[in-house]
């Protein structure tokens, strides 16, 4: 990050931080976050992908073949544990890291996410910093 004194902010320095070629599927239900992460997975490097639900997130993976989701878990049509169950039995995305972010913030949720395959656990509120450390683990970025 940038040495700004605000942790949410994004410098310049930071928006060459990924390669373009990285996909990030953001499967939300809130239209806010989906603009929220769009906005600073773009500024990234990041090339976005939004879903609304859990069944629309299995879709557009199959679509669009993401590096990396960022998954909602209460989410209508589809829960986003099941969306990752779905897909981690999906030999074409056993190996696609997703990254549980959610209001749930409990010991159990988060074990919860875990049992249903995601890689990570993030609760919100959480930071930019945060998140894009976590991203980072599964997505190094562009030296």
């Amino acid at each position: 990050m940038s040495a700004n004194s605000d942790p949410n902010s994004l410098s310049m320095a930071d928006s060459a931080a990924a390669p373009a070629c990285q996909r990030i599927l953001v499967v939300e239900d809130n239209a806010d976050m989906r603009e929220f992460l769009q906005r600073i997975l773009k500024r990234r490097g990041y090339h976005y992908v939004g879903a609304v639900d859990g069944a629309e997130g299995v879709a557009l993976a199959s679509a669009e073949r993401p590096d990396l989701i960022l998954m909602d878990l209460a989410l209508p049509v589809l829960d986003g544990y099941e969306a990752t169950r779905m897909l981690k039995a999906n030999p074409d995305f056993a190996a696609t890291p997703i990254i549980a972010v959610t209001a749930h913030a409990r010991a159990v949720d988060q074990e919860r996410a875990l049992e249903a395959g995601c890689d990570a656990y993030i609760s919100k509120p959480y930071s930019i910093r945060q998140l894009f450390e976590l991203i980072e683990q599964f997505l190094p970025p562009a030296t």
